[in-house]
């Protein structure tokens, strides 16, 4: 673990987050804290020595589908502020609703977060906790709140509760079960926790205020039934508890000392202070006890994070699964070539704030093309191509002749070595490389014209050949001898045009899926419109492409820039030997850019 920053000196550009928690570690807000080893209630914290960890943060999902690049702030933030603070975060799942989760959620995201660079052994002990483990206790929670008088069980029907709650200008009213006496209440409760009651008959609730300006504390249901397997505990509990009360209480556990959230958690910030006040007061937890503090959560353009959305796409069959190269979950990210380092330096960039903003695509598409450039090794691939004849070559080169030629692996490192293939009389070029009236500026290839081929000869065009529906089938052109780049001869001749190319006699065929942006515009789905009606029609074009030999050795998740097209991945799923298939992760430049 690297060396804890200190106050004076911060690992990372300050936020309001790094400021707290500098405040906290100046001030030894936590240094004397007992540590027990694992989760557990004061007592056992109070045999334990003194917490190793100056800071404990939490990463909390709920298991119930595939991470996306929201999550990936959250991973980098409190993963990234543990190990700078000399810290430990807790990987957690928070698996208290048993009917939307699954082992294959969990597994999905364990794998995500260490892919992304993280992990969560620490100190010789792995932090790797689930909520459910804490039950139990929970439901030892749950009694005490009862047996204090700060929690009753309301029988009132759903909809009576949803009415006796009031709204922003009216206050809520008592339920009529709010004055039974703890014993009551307690009976009750172990008849939920035993199955004598049907679900929804019951909730315990909170006794806090029913006129509360603040309506998450007019008395906030704490438990359900719900008689549902849970992938963890089985059939065990028929009471789960609410979202908003385990939470808290697996951070006391855990110890945590900055419980780090999204902005949509702030109005909850006072029950969280509420519960766990009353819980330190009954002895239960350790002290102090966590704070939490909120961030704005990550907007980013041109992408939709709603999980229910998300899988409304991949069930109705919009994107070809989770992993899909256009989708944001932090599988279809690493499949379309994203790296863990331009996620994390996209997490830098973006910076940490409690004001809501949206985020360019573009800031994220730079953080990868900043990473990629010095490691991406360089190839040449023609995308559209069409034959390339030079007519004098037999004359000039010899029948049938290969002139072999090289380039570097990369133009910065020559240590990396360099990759050859062959230039012979046909060639591929770009069929955009061709015009018989070029455009005002064009510097290809059109007749009468000289352009130098890429590491290799300059030639002149001469013209071309068309079917009989127009369409250029073949680029005629003239050899200019003694002009190969890298000889004495090559300044020889000067042109305004230099082309990448791939030869007929080493070139390979690859499929290459040309990826852009799922939506067509920035907010998709925002206001009343259907985020599918925004669906970008050319978000995946597959073309069959010729790739220089060398590209014949890539392994899946390879990465590399096809010179003047951008940066390509060979698929981590499909590409094979003998079957070369290619993502593109993203263009040279941002093609959006107004």
């Amino acid at each position: 673990m690297s060396a804890p920053a200190t106050p004076t000196t911060p690992a990372r550009p300050s936020n309001f987050l790094r400021q707290i928690i500098e405040s906290d570690i100046a001030q030894g807000t936590y240094a004397q804290r007992h540590w027990g080893g694992g989760p557990g209630d004061a007592a056992q914290q109070a045999a334990g020595p003194l917490d190793p960890a100056a800071i404990r943060t939490r990463f909390p999902p709920e298991p119930n589908g595939y991470l996306h690049v929201g999550h990936a702030k959250s991973i980098c933030l409190n993963f990234g502020l543990a190990r700078d603070y000399g810290g430990v975060c807790h990987m957690r799942f928070d698996d208290t609703n048993p009917e939307k989760e699954d082992t294959e959620y969990v597994n999905s995201i364990l794998d995500a977060v260490q892919w992304l660079g993280f992990g969560w052994d620490a100190n010789g002990t792995s932090h790797l906790y689930q909520a459910s483990d804490y039950f139990d206790f929970m439901y030892r929670a749950a009694e005490h709140l009862i047996e204090a008088g700060h929690a009753y069980v309301d029988e009132q029907t759903p909809e009576q509760m949803r009415v006796n709650r009031g709204d922003f200008s009216t206050p809520g009213k008592d339920s009529p079960f709010r004055a039974r006496t703890p014993a009551e209440n307690l009976t009750r409760f172990r008849e939920m926790r035993d199955g004598a009651l049907p679900d929804g008959a019951a909730v315990l609730r909170a006794k806090i205020d029913m006129a509360s300006p603040n309506i998450n504390l007019r008395d906030p249901a704490i438990y359900r039934i719900r008689r549902a397997e849970h992938h963890h505990t089985g059939n065990r509990w028929c009471i789960y508890p609410m979202y908003t009360f385990a939470h808290p209480i697996e951070d006391a556990l855990e110890n945590i000392t900055h419980s780090i959230c999204t902005l949509e958690f702030e109005d909850q910030r006072p029950f969280y202070d509420w519960l766990l006040d009353r819980l330190r007061e009954g002895g239960l937890i350790n002290a102090p006890q966590p704070r939490q503090y909120e961030f704005a959560r990550l907007n980013l353009t041109y992408v939709l994070t709603s999980k229910r959305k998300l899988k409304q796409l991949v069930d109705e069959k919009h994107v070809s699964g989770w992993d899909d190269p256009r989708m944001p979950t932090i599988v279809g990210l690493r499949r379309r070539g994203y790296t863990p380092e331009a996620i994390q330096l996209f997490a830098e960039r973006i910076g940490v704030s409690k004001a809501d903003s949206w985020i360019d695509y573009s800031t994220l598409e730079g953080s990868l093309r900043d990473d990629l450039d010095p490691k991406a090794a360089r190839a040449m691939a023609v995308l559209d191509p069409v034959k390339l004849v030079i007519e004098n070559w037999d004359e000039v080169m010899g029948a049938g002749a290969l002139d072999a030629c090289s380039a570097p692996v990369h133009p910065h490192q020559p240590e990396r070595g360099r990759r050859e293939f062959n230039f012979g009389r046909e060639l591929w070029i770009e069929r955009t490389d061709y015009e018989d009236v070029p455009p005002k500026g064009y510097n290809r290839l059109y007749p009468g014209n000289k352009v130098r081929l890429k590491y290799g000869h300059v030639v002149e065009c001469i013209g071309a050949t068309k079917n009989e529906a127009g369409n250029v089938e073949a680029v005629l052109a003239r050899l200019i001898p003694d002009t190969k780049s890298g000889t004495p001869g090559a300044d020889s001749v000067k042109v305004k045009g230099v082309i990448t190319w791939v030869g007929a006699a080493d070139g390979v065929p690859a499929e290459v899926r040309l990826y852009d942006r799922l939506f067509t515009v920035p907010q998709p789905g925002s206001g009343d419109r259907n985020f599918l009606d925004e669906i970008n029609p050319d978000s995946l074009k597959t073309v069959t492409a010729i790739v220089e030999p060398s590209l014949a050795q890539a392994q899946p998740d390879d990465k590399f820039q096809f010179e003047r097209h951008g940066y390509f991945v060979a698929d981590r799923k499909d590409h094979a030997a003998g079957k070369p298939v290619f993502n593109r992760v993203t263009g040279m430049k941002d093609s959006w850019a107004k």
